[in-house]
């Protein structure tokens, strides 16, 4: 640890202890806790989290808030500087850190592909041993909203250790947007924030869907992809569907947003709720019904609701099958990918169909996937090889054959050849 005051800090030999841990309290004031390793709550953090509860977000960011708090106070700890006396030093070191750190392993299967691999199938690499650009990003955002609150409300600290993006413009960049216009960028990112990422929206091709679809085994999991590729649903959003709001006369089913918290009803296919009926045959007499009841079932006893673990392994376990490593997020990719290639649609319908605050989001899907570029341009090669085989046009009315072949030196030698 280096001495207050110095700028040099060994990072690669800093030892994080994993202490502390993020509570579920079962609160619906504060759903989530920060407590250190003797099991005491960390005040400032809880604070924060009710500042954040009461500004109306959500029980899962209050959740995502509190883990990326934990790297922040476990990395203070390491340092020996409390919360309050952090500085632009330790923002440095947090970032380089993050940068430099392997994720805590788990425990993996003996045949698990190696971590970055690629997969001959899809294409998409798994996750790295390393914390990804957008997890880093998000650390830094969070850290710098706790700091930010505790200024604002207290005084203190009297900087933030993380700046703001630098820039005249700063924050207040899209203060006053104009919705007809896309949201502009700072000009320069802010300090020790990693560059932002690409979006590359992974949609999955329709054969390769209809191999995992034929690889399910059971109604339910064919439902359970038909709503997904159909209606472009989070996968927690389909999986938190109530009985009461599957609604097949009108060909919508109900989903509860996870962002607004909004009910929306969406419109899905007729196979959707085709599937859905011989599920629902399938368990009759076997699962709770009610409108109040989840619509989604384990398949053994006793029942119980599908979480979203389960079902991930669900396609875990089709995926196995094809020797694949498609995600359900891929599904919400790829139906909007089909929304978008329809004609009839307008970019604004499947904004809205995808719940997206802004237009410049769903844009994203606009931009052609590598395979749909590779595809195009090798179907331009085919019709320029056709093109090239095809005989040369006549002369017009008034040219004499012998004479334009003269002309641009096309007419045969006395030897046979041109």
């Amino acid at each position: 640890m280096a001495e207050r005051g110095t700028a040099v800090r060994d990072v690669a030999a800093l030892t994080v202890a994993r202490i502390g841990r993020v509570e579920e309290t079962g609160d619906r004031l504060l759903p989530f806790r920060l407590v250190d390793e003797h099991g005491d709550e960390e005040p400032a953090v809880t604070e924060f989290l009710r500042h954040m509860l009461a500004d109306d977000a959500s029980p899962a960011s209050l959740r995502s808030y509190a883990y990326e708090l934990l790297s922040w106070f476990r990395f203070l700890r390491a340092v020996g500087i409390p919360w309050f006396l952090a500085s632009r030093l330790e923002a440095r070191d947090f970032a380089l850190w993050l940068k430099m750190s392997k994720k805590p392993a788990r425990q993996r299967r003996a045949d698990a592909p190696a971590p970055g691999s690629v997969n001959p199938v899809t294409g998409k690499a798994t996750q790295g041993e390393n914390y990804a650009a957008r997890t880093r990003r998000h650390a830094r955002a969070v850290v710098r909203s706790f700091y930010e609150y505790h200024r604002e409300a207290h005084g203190r600290p009297l900087v933030n250790p993380f700046p703001k993006t630098r820039g005249v413009e700063g924050e207040h960049l899209n203060a006053h947007h104009n919705p007809m216009r896309p949201f502009r960028r700072p000009s320069r990112r802010a300090s020790y924030q990693p560059k932002e990422p690409k979006p590359a929206p992974r949609s999955i091709p329709d054969q390769a869907f209809n191999e995992l679809f034929a690889a399910l085994t059971c109604h339910r999991n064919r439902a359970l992809l038909a709503f997904y590729i159909s209606t472009g649903a989070r996968a927690s959003e389909l999986l938190g569907v109530r009985q009461g709001l599957v609604e097949p006369g009108e060909q919508v089913i109900g989903v509860v947003r996870k962002g607004s918290r909004a009910l929306q009803r969406l419109p899905a296919s007729a196979d959707a709720f085709v599937w859905l009926r011989l599920y629902q045959q399938e368990t009759l007499g076997l699962a709770p019904k009610g409108p109040d009841e989840p619509l989604w079932w384990t398949l053994r006893r006793p029942f119980r609701p599908l979480t979203y673990d389960a079902a991930r392994m669900v396609f875990t376990k089709a995926n196995a099958a094809l020797g694949a490593n498609w995600t359900l997020h891929d599904l919400r990719h790829s139906a909007a990918k089909r929304m978008v290639r329809d004609p009839d649609l307008t970019l604004a319908d499947v904004q809205w169909v995808l719940g997206h605050a802004h237009i410049t989001t769903t844009e994203i899907y606009t931009a052609p996937t590598p395979e749909e570029v590779i595809a195009n341009v090798l179907a331009h090669h085919e019709r320029q090889r056709a093109q090239r085989k095809r005989p040369p046009a006549p002369p017009a009315p008034g040219y004499r054959p012998e004479v334009l072949a003269t002309l641009f030196g096309t007419a045969p030698t006395e030897g046979g050849s041109r």
